[in-house]
């Protein structure tokens, strides 16, 4: 099923003409009657007249802006009314409205495995409009409703593909929390293309929830800032491995030269200065006491 353009007219013309049909006819029925003989054509024409007027009634729909108006006549699709106004269509045909606005579907947070198999509590908005008006009423049963089965459907299968985060600065695998903008857009694409046969074309989809579920959720804390802990500890390791470097080669160059022992025992308490998290406390050697 696909949408097309069904027949109208200007409805105000219509109306006028409507009016003039019922004035017509209701004149037709005095005067016609009130002869000492009646006379039965100008009264049948009045009569028919007058069933025009009602017949005519029938056919007027008021279409909104942002708004289509589905017409059928006895169960056949006749095509569809985007343009706002006042029109004349077919005589007793059915006139069923659905909305082109765009509309926002918040999904419920869904509890559901990530690709290494950590259960993730997730969640999504969806920016969706009909664009497709005859399949929207005649291909689907309720397309709300089929809006939100098929994105919590969506959901599911993008969150089983990405794992939540990463552990590592090498790893560029992509993830649920690194990779919002990717996620987004592929969500995007699997839901367009589930809801296409609904009519309904998807704008923007967004995670507007991402966390690890409760009974992990701390033991997944505690492995975040061990991993974080780590990371700064290679920093701070490699930075006063250059430190101490650079310390034994302006003594070179200053002329100061160290045994082994003495520059072990340097690079010792340089590393351990500059790498302890707490302040170092010097110890004094004041001499060498013989007795």
């Amino acid at each position: 099923m696909t949408t097309t353009k069904a027949w109208h007219v200007n409805g105000f013309l219509a109306l006028l003409l409507s009016l003039v049909s019922l004035a017509g006819g209701i004149a037709l029925l005095v005067i016609g009657g009130d002869r000492p003989e009646p006379n039965g054509l100008l009264i049948t024409a009045g009569i028919v007249l007058i069933l025009l007027f009602f017949v005519l009634l029938t056919s007027f729909t008021i279409v909104q802006p942002n708004q289509a108006k589905i017409i059928t006549f006895f169960g056949k699709y006749k095509g569809t009314i985007t343009d706002s106004g006042l029109w004349l269509v077919v005589p007793f045909s059915g006139k069923g409205k659905v909305s082109l606005k765009v509309r926002n579907f918040n999904s419920q947070t869904l509890k559901v495995n990530d690709a290494e198999g950590n259960p993730i509590e997730i969640g999504c908005v969806v920016v969706f409009k009909v664009v497709d008006s005859a399949k929207v009423v005649f291909d689907v049963d309720n397309y709300g409703k089929f809006v939100e089965v098929q994105s919590e459907t969506a959901i599911r299968h993008i969150a089983a593909n990405y794992a939540y985060d990463t552990f590592s600065e090498n790893d560029t695998t992509p993830s649920l929390r690194g990779n919002a903008d990717e996620v987004s857009a592929e969500l995007t694409r699997d839901l367009q293309n589930r809801l296409s046969i609904a009519g309904v074309e998807v704008l923007e989809t967004r995670l507007t929830h991402l966390a690890y579920a409760p009974e992990i959720a701390s033991a997944m804390l505690q492995r975040q800032q061990a991993t974080a802990i780590i990371a700064a500890r290679q920093k701070i390791v490699e930075g006063a491995v250059t430190m101490v470097e650079s310390a034994l080669n302006q003594l070179k160059d200053n002329g100061i030269e160290l045994d082994g022992e003495r520059r072990a025992a340097m690079i010792n308490n340089l590393m351990v200065t500059i790498v302890s998290d707490r302040a170092a406390t010097p110890v004094i050697n004041t001499g060498t006491m013989y007795g």
